[in-house]
This record gives C-alpha cells, structure tokens and sequence, in this order.
C-alpha cells in the first residue's frame, strides 16, 4: 500500500465517539486501537513506509508508523527528535515502549532525557529509568533518584510528576531496602493522594501502590 491509500484507510477508521474519550486524554485521533494493530498486522515491517507516516504529522498515523516500523533502524538522533515531536501522551508512550526500548541507543537516550530541561521530554528518560529499575537496576544510584524525587516531585509539571511518581514507587516495590524511605517520601509529599481510582484498581498514591504490589508479591 502507499501512503496516501494508507492514510484513506486511516481515515475510514476514523470515529466521532473514540475521538472525543481520546481528546479527553490529550489524544488528538479518533481511530479504534485494536482497528489500528490490524491495520498494522496487515502492512507487515515496512521501514519506508513508517518514516512516511511518521513524517505526515498525524497521531493515527505515527501510531501506526510506530507498529510498523523497525526500532533498531534508526539512529539516536531519529529517536531523540522524534521523541521531542511526539507531545501528545500514546505516541510518546508507543515510542518508548514499542520503539526506543528496542534500540540499542536506549541507555545514552535515557540518560539524556532524564537531564533535559523539557518536562515532556525528562518524562520520557525517568520513564525509561523506571524500566530499568524494575529489570535491570544494577549500575543506578537508587538513593540518589530518591534524592531527586524526594527534592522535585511536589511541584513537577503533571506529565513528569507522573513519571517520577511510577520511579518512586517502583523503587519501593523492587527494592525492599528502600521501602521505607519510598513510602516516607510518598506519605510526606502527598502526591495523588485524591486521584480518582476505580473500583478493582491499584491507587497511583505511591505508599498505597508500594503495599498493594509488595502484598501480591507475597502471596
């Protein structure tokens, strides 16, 4: 298919009611997420084609460049400009957990992003540091990101305060010596203390987090 018969179908997909819970979320796309991984299933790896989508600017589109594409093709100045292009909330995620999480320039870019001034973009290396956290924690200086977190969380802008928040209680949960201090830092800030949490689902508040997950762990 070429990239303007895609971007037809892309736009068939489209749909008013999806749209609408999806601006809710900052998502500027209407189109159905398991429409769009069949869509992707069909199409197969195409790396020209992603680079193509990628490049139209679209939401739906760099979604679906993201399910197609080949991560370890691009280069680490690719990933980290497309990092700093993709504002709204389920690109940035899909392109961490879909694309830069594959590359072998993961590490370098997590730590330039943990240090960058944007909050958008520092979300993204403390995204990548809670990964790190849970699976390969060795050579991190977990009481320094303590530090960090215990010194900036309160007053980070939502998107990174968020991101910061899960590294805090990742922390916890896989870290037993640092539960403690995890749940102090997270009694003492009081952030998303009050977020509003379903039924049957774990509260983001990082000491109600650390303790549910420890509790299941221990089972």
């Amino acid at each position: 298919m070429t990239l303007g018969e895609v971007m037809a179908e892309l736009a068939g997909l489209e749909d008013p009611k999806t749209r609408a819970v999806n601006e809710k979320h900052g998502d500027d796309h209407g189109v159905n997420l398991t429409r769009l991984r069949a869509l992707a299933k069909r199409l197969k790896t195409q790396q020209e084609l992603a680079v193509e989508l990628w490049g139209t600017g679209d939401t739906a589109a760099r979604l679906l460049a993201l399910l197609v594409c080949r991560p370890k093709a691009f280069s680490r100045d690719e990933l980290d400009g497309m990092l700093r292009a993709a504002r709204t909330p389920k690109v940035h995620d899909w392109l961490l957990s879909n694309v830069v999480k594959k590359s072998p320039h993961c590490e370098e870019l997590r730590v330039v992003w943990l240090a960058d001034p944007d909050p958008v973009v520092a979300s993204a290396g403390w995204a990548l540091t809670t990964d790190r956290v849970a699976r390969k924690p060795e050579g991190l200086d977990l009481p320094g990101l303590l530090d960090v977190i215990e010194a900036e969380l309160k007053d980070a802008p939502d998107r990174l305060q968020w991101a910061m928040n899960h590294c805090l209680a990742q922390i916890g949960i896989e870290h037993a010596e640092l539960r403690a201090r995890a749940i102090d830092i997270g009694e003492r800030l009081q952030v998303l203390k009050d977020y509003p949490t379903p039924p049957n689902c774990t509260s983001p508040y990082a000491p109600v987090w650390i303790t549910e997950m420890v509790r299941r762990a221990s089972r």
